[in-house]
């Protein structure tokens, strides 16, 4: 990684995610099936007038009523104005709303009919903004940019808020940005049964979130068809973060502004430590699903990872810790990669997943992959199961670039090599143990300078003094 910066139900259907959860949210609160008894005693209910809400003002009491052809803008900030100005929610009908620049002040709540209610940008102002405000919640609704053109001197985003704090965003469709989607600037909150679709640039993009007050939360929702990349979790500076990502959809990354991994990444998280990746469903990603660059203790756990361009999951640069395990990955040119002890990149637990189909880029003029499992430093790889690699099953250093590194327990098959290890003279020490390797042709254990290998196969011959072998079963 080198760092960088109409919703089609149909399409989702189509990619597979169609049960997210924020496709199904409205069945949660169904009311449960009556028993046996009590649906024949009951006569059948009859159908009820909403009960008032008296935290809840409709627009229409502003003047504010659905129009596809004028645009509202004033009137719909001065009613979402006045209701938070009343500490209420603000409603709006079914329908099309056509606005530019809004402003989201502390305490604003808007509320729509599902996505029925669009809030549709008309091309002029900055956008949806907030600024320094707090307990801002958007729920219910779907915000539409048209993919016309955001004034980049005004905003990046379609929805754009910075310095706010506890904010929520539920159940909302974020669709054809012409910027991101979501952009937080030292926010804290959580999105939830959200959908960002077709954004030009990144779907969701936090900087900085704000630890102090909570951070952030991003779970039980969408990211589909964005054309640069799809999740961003940045710091300024390499610092502490905690976003908490999980039980997302994540399918058709694009990698619109080129680069060797800046763009195309499902989930990209640079500089912030401590962020935390689990149960997600990342797919068809042009480089990789989830990208770690000088990110310390990230973790990657129980995601399912299919069709990625690069390598799938990557831990890389100047971090130290990684915990990747319990993933499954079918398809990419390497699963997992923990790289770059030469710019300080080391520390790290690869257990418990499962890795196949990678193939080579024989297009690309040097980084062809094709490696299952590939670590360099101060690393254990165990208990992982890995089929079909293009070039070695797992790959333990580069040259001198390796130290302290035990693969132990593995299962291999279907490989040129099953575990390609670094010969180089100055290279740390390495533990391969335990291993089941099958399918090999081109060797079990071989013995690396850089990708070719040298001498014969290691689990036949004696092995070079900084690598130890014991107990590896090859068939």
């Amino acid at each position: 990684m080198h760092h960088p910066p109409a919703f089609n139900r149909r399409a989702l259907i189509g990619a597979g995610i169609a049960a997210a959860p924020l496709l199904v949210a409205g069945a949660a609160s169904a009311a449960p099936t009556p028993s046996a008894k009590t649906a024949t005693s009951q006569p059948p209910a009859r159908a009820q007038a909403p009960l008032p809400d008296a935290t809840t003002v409709s627009a229409a009491n502003f003047g504010v009523t659905p129009s596809p052809d004028r645009d509202q803008t004033a009137a719909l900030q001065a009613a979402i104005d006045q209701a938070t100005a009343k500490g209420l929610t603000l409603a709006l009908a079914p329908g099309m709303y056509l606005f530019g620049g809004l402003v989201f002040r502390s305490g604003t709540r808007i509320a729509g009919a599902s996505a029925s209610t669009v809030l549709r940008y008309s091309g002029t102002g900055a956008g949806i903004s907030a600024d320094r405000a707090a307990n801002v919640r958007i729920e219910n609704l779907r915000i539409d940019g048209g993919n016309l053109p955001l004034d980049p001197a005004r905003a990046t985003a379609l929805l754009q808020m910075t310095d706010c704090r506890h904010i929520a965003l539920d159940t909302v469709e974020v669709v054809a940005s012409g910027g991101n989607g979501i952009q937080l600037t030292r926010c804290s909150g959580r999105i939830e049964s959200t959908l960002v679709d077709g954004a030009r640039d990144a779907a969701i993009f936090s900087l900085d979130a704000d630890i102090p007050n909570g951070g952030l939360v991003i779970s039980d929702s969408a990211v589909t068809d964005c054309r640069d990349n799809g999740i961003l979790i940045w710091r300024s500076t390499a610092s502490d973060d905690g976003t908490r990502l999980a039980n997302l959809a994540i399918a058709r990354i694009g990698n619109r502004s080129g680069g060797t991994g800046q763009y195309g990444n499902g989930i990209n998280v640079y500089r912030a430590a401590n962020v935390a990746v689990s149960n997600c469903r990342i797919i068809d990603c042009a480089y990789s699903a989830i990208r770690g660059n000088a990110a310390s203790n990230i973790q990657m756990t129980n995601n399912h990872v299919a069709r990625i361009g690069e390598v799938a999951l990557y831990a890389e640069f100047g971090f130290e810790g990684a915990m990747i395990s319990g993933n499954v990955v079918d398809g990419a040119a390497t699963g997992i990669a923990v790289a770059n002890f030469n710019e300080g990149g080391r520390l790290a637990v690869v257990e418990g997943n499962l890795i196949r189909n990678l193939v080579r880029r024989e297009q690309e003029t040097v980084d062809k992959r094709g490696d299952g499992i590939s670590v360099e430093a101060d690393a254990v790889v165990s208990s992982n199961v890995i089929e079909a690699a293009a070039s070695a099953g797992i790959r333990i250093g580069w040259g001198p670039f390796l130290r302290n590194v035990v693969a132990q327990g593995n299962m291999i098959r279907t490989a040129p090599i099953g575990i390609a290890v670094s010969g180089d003279k100055t290279a740390g020490r390495c533990l391969i143990a335990n291993n089941m390797i099958s399918g090999t042709a081109n060797g079990a254990i071989r013995a690396m300078d850089h990708a070719t290998a040298v001498g014969t196969d290691l689990a036949t011959s004696p092995p070079p003094k900084h690598i130890t072998l014991n107990g590896n079963v090859v068939s």
